[in-house]
């Protein structure tokens, strides 16, 4: 005869668990990832919030090492409700910081699907729309950039791929088959040469490395390339999901496009503090 795992009374022969206590399991979890993500977006009595949590837990046979993940993921779920309108207000934020605190959740396990760094980043935005450059940034390696004096550090993106738009030419349409000499050097009339030339852009990869954000420029530097940019040189920024494309003043320069993982962040970094 087995047992039930959750509430550990005979579960029946060759069985494991009761249907009833598993929907109960299941509910609770759903409960409690609930209630962690509206508190911790809008703020409240968290002593409450914990009794609360202790509540539902004993009733739907939820042990700690489980309700230590619902935790975590209540607080996702709390930063994705913070950022419904697209930015975080001073307000969350303190709310976010004080629910992570009073749960001792640590920042690497909050950030395992980006939550944490998603808060950071809410932030910063918040600091640069209000005209204030942040000093919230923790760079913890070596940067190769030769900074201006006047010149601060707003974020460093690391492993970005950077792309290079190139154009390539082909000529279709000419002759074909073999040459016949018409006169001494000469193998084709004029008339024959009908090829046209064709030009397409393509989009190469270039390099990967650093790209580091300042309040005047952006910095790239990989193993190949190594260049900087300043903000009053670009004529258009272009977003995408995953990164950022622009296009600088001069007509000889092609578009070129950094591929950080987070396109949100960096378009919106990068226009706001181009336009300080």
């Amino acid at each position: 005869m087995g047992q039930c795992i959750y509430c550990g009374k005979p579960a029946g022969f060759l069985k494991k668990k009761h249907k009833k206590c598993e929907q109960q399991h299941e509910k609770g979890k759903s409960e409690i990832i609930s209630l962690v993500g509206k508190i911790g977006a809008a703020g409240g009595d968290l002593h409450q919030l914990e009794r609360s949590i202790e509540r539902v837990a004993s009733m739907s046979f939820i042990d700690k090492n489980t309700l230590k993940s619902l935790l975590v993921s209540g607080w996702e779920r709390a930063v994705n409700i913070a950022f419904d309108d697209g930015l975080l207000s001073e307000k969350e934020e303190s709310a976010l910081i004080e629910l992570k605190e009073h749960f001792a959740l640590p920042e690497e396990i909050l950030d395992k699907n980006g939550a944490y760094s998603k808060l950071e980043k809410g932030a910063v935005l918040r600091d640069i729309m209000n005209g204030t450059l942040p000093e919230r940034i923790k760079i913890d390696v070596s940067l190769p950039f030769n900074f201006q004096k006047t010149e601060k550090v707003v974020w460093v993106f690391q492993g970005v791929n950077y792309y290079e738009e190139k154009t390539r030419t082909r000529y279709v349409g000419g002759s074909q088959g073999f040459s016949i000499r018409i006169a001494k050097g000469l193998y084709y009339r004029t008339g024959a040469f009908k090829g046209e030339r064709v030009q397409t852009s393509e989009t190469v990869y270039a390099d990967t490395g650093l790209l580091g954000i300042t309040n005047k420029h952006i910095y790239f530097a990989g193993s190949v390339k190594r260049f900087r940019i300043a903000y009053n040189k670009i004529v258009t920024f272009e977003p995408f999901s995953d990164g950022i494309g622009i296009q600088r003043d001069a007509q000889t320069v092609r578009p070129q496009l950094f591929e950080t993982g987070d396109g949100w962040f960096t378009y919106n970094l990068i226009r706001n503090l181009a336009q300080l």
